[in-house]
């Protein structure tokens, strides 16, 4: 493991935690840092909803993150029991086919043979779960898990945190509207990916980069191109609304 990119990667969580906290361009450095650290072919993230429904957040991959969907929407396998029980899970899927019948048949079909899912969790409050999944056989060793736990403590304190700035009720709101806005990343994902003929990671790839080097927000840029009459992209940037200039007075 590159010790510099690990020493990087929670001074990149820790820099987001600052002004302008965007929650879906965070969660994303979080699965995609998890992937390039450790053992893991892929990540995502669940969190609860303010009903305490769960919710895909964040994934590196396409198929992770419709794995993730996947266990949401059968009521089953390791990051539901895991975000449940708030202690970690660990399942060969090779394995797990009396434990998770569904999901284990789908996960190995789409190619992974393990999944680790760790809790983010706070003390006794549970907020979702960060998951890896891995292609190879085997599964990551303790001290991976370690810093994959650690990593998702950083998580949760930022989350938290941020909650506790805003408060309860605004916070609730807050991470609705982070869900809601992956709702409509997914459709200019769908959208820029059928005008170039890419697949979806690679559409995502444009969407996130360019937002980046624009200095806007992952969700402002996804929504302008969901909402543009024309498929061009880069998407014009919105408008400023024109100031009104006051008559000097004598």
């Amino acid at each position: 493991m590159e010790t510099g990119l690990l020493l990087d990667t929670f001074v990149d969580l820790a820099d987001t935690m600052i002004s302008d906290f965007d929650v879906i361009d965070f969660l994303q450095l979080l699965t995609d840092r998890s992937v390039a650290l450790l053992a893991a072919s892929a990540a995502g993230v669940v969190l609860a909803d303010p009903r305490g429904e769960l919710r895909v957040a964040a994934a590196s991959s396409e198929v992770a993150g419709v794995m993730e969907l996947f266990q949401i929407q059968n009521d089953q396998g390791p990051c539901l029991d895991c975000f449940r029980t708030g202690q970690p899970v660990t399942a060969d899927l090779t394995r797990s086919s009396q434990r998770w019948p569904r999901f284990a048949a789908a996960a190995t079909g789409a190619g992974f043979q393990s999944v680790q899912a760790l809790p983010m969790r706070l003390r006794d409050e549970v907020i979702g779960a960060l998951n890896l999944f891995r292609t190879g056989p085997g599964l990551l060793d303790p001290e991976e898990l370690r810093i994959g736990q650690a990593l998702a403590d950083v998580a949760t304190i930022a989350l938290l945190q941020e909650r506790n700035v805003r408060r309860s009720n605004i916070a609730a709101e807050q991470l609705q509207a982070a869900l809601t806005s992956r709702v409509i990343i997914e459709q200019a994902k769908g959208k820029l990916a059928e005008r170039l003929g890419l697949d979806m990671d690679r559409a995502f790839g444009l969407l996130r980069n360019y937002a980046r080097s624009s200095n806007q927000r992952l969700t402002d840029v996804a929504r302008t191109f969901v909402d543009s009459a024309t498929a061009d992209f880069p998407p014009p940037r919105p408008q400023a609304p024109a100031r009104s200039r006051a008559k000097d007075k004598p």
